[in-house]
């Protein structure tokens, strides 16, 4: 099978280093407004790359549910394998991939849970469904076929008929603290723009340009 005739040029944009905010979070808050105005689908949507001990490597998309100057931050079940892998090898990495505007986002770093009292505070902002379904879904063991979701579904919507719905003690979220953030700017001949901030040891981001 060949994919020769899906290639293309790269040509709606460019990326100089004049152009970069001071820090990779002002940067990427910018670019994410830009994918918002595109009407990209879900542009929170992050592949998260993790790693057993050993050096076990898995990918799976999830979602980006807050940002501020200290990181990067997502929720999960504890016991999944990525909530395993993350307790075995506290490193990550994060992909943003916005192909409709030929970008790219790139975050390598350290994670770490939330406070529980975070946790609490965010999923208490879920929808009541999703709150039922963290509780429902052991994440990533084996079932025997949905109607083991179904129904347990319906046993904890009966469970908490009229009351509020805890969180599970095995579910809450991690921020990924970056060290370096790269932004990726597709562009013609394969000449693309990569701009990577690298935090120093004194905390400071200094801006380095990687060859395509």
């Amino acid at each position: 099978m060949s994919f020769a005739d899906l290639r293309k040029e790269y040509s709606m944009a460019g990326l100089l280093e004049k152009d970069l905010a001071r820090d990779p979070f002002r940067q990427f808050d910018k670019w994410f407004q830009e994918a918002e105005a595109a009407k990209i689908t879900e542009p929170n949507a992050m592949t998260l790359s993790t790693t057993t001990r050993d050096g076990r490597p898995a990918s799976r998309t999830v979602l980006l549910k807050g940002l501020d100057g200290r990181g990067f931050v997502f929720y999960s079940n504890y016991e999944s394998r990525k909530g395993r892998d993350l307790a075995e090898n506290p490193r990550v990495s994060l992909l943003f991939p916005w192909v409709a505007l030929e970008r790219q986002v790139i975050i390598e770093g350290s994670v770490a849970r939330l406070t529980r009292e975070e946790s609490e505070a965010y999923f208490h902002t879920r929808p009541r469904a999703s709150q039922l379904g963290a509780w429902v879904s052991q994440q990533s063991a084996i079932i025997n076929g949905r109607a083991v979701l179904e129904d347990a579904m319906k046993a904890l919507d009966k469970k908490y008929a009229g009351v509020e719905v805890p969180a599970p003690p095995n579910w809450g979220g991690y921020r990924v603290n970056p060290e370096t953030v790269e932004f990726w700017q597709g562009r013609r001949s394969r000449l693309h723009d990569r701009l990577r901030y690298r935090r120093e040891k004194s905390g400071d981001w200094l801006i380095e340009r990687l060859a395509p």
